[in-house]
């Protein structure tokens, strides 16, 4: 899904397209963090506290760059957009579960905060592509 969206990028110095890629592999870490059971032997890389800081980084510097959310916007605009926004929802959906087996077989602190990052700084790129095709947010209609 974040491959799909990265290929949709036509500039491979756009600052969307740089930090997709670098989820990539992030993902990979994570993963293969996640894979090992509990008790397992520890993991050759795992998610670390610079992972989490550097996301929140990210978050920062890309809503620096947006105008203000005045209120919930819907999950779509560019096509690498919306399938941010979707790569956003299962990252939240992840989070939940995470939190789920972590009650179970306790999870590092450091993957706990960073998918819940990560989901977060999706949303910052959905938007951020949006705003750099021109493409304006839009609210949801209440009153339907």
């Amino acid at each position: 899904m974040l491959g799909t969206a990265l290929a949709r990028c036509s500039d491979p110095t756009d600052p969307v397209a740089t930090v997709v890629g670098r989820l990539q592999h992030e993902l990979f870490v994570a993963q293969t963090e996640l894979a090992v059971p509990p008790g397992g032997p520890a993991p050759a890389v795992r998610i670390e506290a610079r992972h989490v800081q550097r996301l929140e980084q990210d978050l920062d510097l890309l809503t620096s760059r947006l105008p203000p959310l005045k209120t919930f916007v819907l999950s779509r605009g560019a096509a690498g957009a919306a399938e941010i926004h979707h790569a956003r929802t299962v990252a939240r959906r992840a989070e939940r579960e995470l939190w789920s087996l972590h009650r179970d077989a306790p999870l590092r602190p450091e993957i706990l905060q960073w998918i819940n990052r990560l989901s977060s700084l999706l949303f910052a790129l959905a938007l951020t592509s949006n705003h750099e095709h021109g493409i304006a947010e839009t609210a949801p209609d209440y009153a339907t």
